[in-house]
């Protein structure tokens, strides 16, 4: 397959019984196929550096904002943000179900994934304080 966004050829990764494709040595993109990302997501999910730090060529230049097509079915793929947090774009195929994400990208997505566990376990926790105190009075 072509990496769809610096035509490079991806190569094939294979990390705890999936086969992702990474463009090595071009922009340093991954190629998920449907559902491959969703084990790789989250924090406490296992990853491997072969996925989180791709070889980049720094001479290969290309336009993040640039519509993309599907490596796998040729379909102009759709951008939208990985979640509510609206700070990772991600393309997605909307015929395979297929998930683009820039180099870096699969990093910062699983920092999201850790604050937003952050951010419930501390609401959690003041929520508990404040049953307690209305309890209390």
């Amino acid at each position: 397959m072509i990496c769809p966004a610096c035509g490079h050829l991806l190569k094939k990764i294979h990390i705890y019984g999936v086969e992702v494709d990474a463009c090595h040595g071009g922009c340093g993109g991954l190629w998920f196929d449907n559902f491959e990302l969703k084990r790789f997501d989250e924090p406490h999910e296992p990853v491997d550096e072969a996925l989180l730090l791709v070889p980049i060529d720094p001479t290969v230049h290309f336009d993040p904002d640039m519509k993309r097509d599907c490596p796998k079915c040729s379909v102009p793929m759709m951008r939208h943000y990985f979640n509510q947090q609206r700070r990772t774009h991600m393309d997605s195929c909307p015929q395979c179900g297929g998930n683009w994400l820039d180099a870096g990208e699969l990093t910062q997505v699983r920092a999201e994934f850790r604050e937003k566990a952050n951010r419930s376990a501390a609401k959690a926790q003041v929520n508990k304080h404040l049953r307690w105190f209305a309890a209390d009075s």
